[in-house]
């Protein structure tokens, strides 16, 4: 099959001819970011989303019960925890939120991967579940 024909780049001013749908390779990564920077101006706030003055104190009350990261204790390693994750992403239920059976303690970067693996961050694509768990 032959391939598509080339168009021109839909970046204003941009002379290019690209085989990709709408931008050629430079300005794909830059509508990609800008579209990323809208998607966080449409996100509520962490306040909003429940992580006011009662979820710090909880956390930080959490923390001190349990102060080891969950992940690398299952490893048979001894990190300190930084912070709170929600083992089942509560998705805005305020029940399971605050379900402390759903808390685990983890370091900073347990839960960045946790969380990037769940939301689809750092070019992954979301999942449905976590191979942590």
């Amino acid at each position: 099959m032959p391939p598509r024909p080339k168009k021109p780049c839909n970046a204003q001013g941009c002379n290019v001819l690209t085989r990709n749908p709408r931008y050629c390779d430079k300005h794909a990564e830059i509508a990609k970011a800008e579209a990323s920077k809208l998607a966080d101006k449409k996100r509520e706030s962490s306040n909003q989303r429940g992580y006011g003055y009662k979820w710090q104190q909880a956390s930080k009350g959490f923390l001190a019960r349990h102060p080891l990261c969950a992940e690398h204790d299952r490893r048979g390693e001894v990190v300190a925890a930084t912070e709170v994750d929600h083992i089942i992403p509560h998705k805005g239920d305020m029940v399971l939120f605050w379900d402390r059976t759903n808390w685990q303690s983890l370091c900073r970067s347990c839960h960045s991967t946790k969380t990037a693996s769940e939301d689809g961050g750092w070019g992954n694509p979301s999942r449905k579940s976590c191979k942590m768990q």
